[in-house]
């Protein structure tokens, strides 16, 4: 595991920490190759400098987001509409964690992706990665 995303989950709460160990534990193995590190505060992985996946603290729970999870026609993850193609899934026990679905939804943002690492030169317009 990354130190620093180490340190960031260390500073949870007891059942929080166990959910942010769990998570980059599973995405660690799955997402072999990625790079990761804290980015605007959060754990987050990237695959070519295209972030991917990353989970937060928020009042709702544990958030893990998928920048390009709109497309996975995924159940689990939530898709309120969002303004870009994010989609997320709230945690609020490590026992929440469905580590089948996690794998399944690593996998495909391997396989799905909207480059939002060139997002700022585009002028806000997403473009699909082939």
């Amino acid at each position: 595991m990354n130190p620093e995303i180490k340190i960031y989950n260390d500073n949870q709460m007891v059942e929080d920490l166990a959910i942010c160990d769990t998570l980059a534990r599973v995405i660690d193995t799955e997402l072999v190759g990625a790079e990761s590190k804290i980015w605007h505060a959060h754990p987050v992985w990237f695959l070519d400098g295209n972030p991917i996946v990353g989970y937060s603290k928020q009042k709702k729970g544990l958030r893990l987001m998928f920048w390009s999870g709109a497309d996975f026609e995924e159940e689990g993850l939530n898709v309120p509409g969002a303004k870009f193609k994010d989609a997320s899934i709230f945690y609020h026990s490590v026992d929440d964690i469905n580590e089948d679905d996690l794998k399944r939804w690593l996998k495909k943002s391997r396989d799905i992706q909207w480059d939002y690492k060139n997002i700022v030169n585009r002028k806000g317009k997403l473009e699909r990665i082939k």
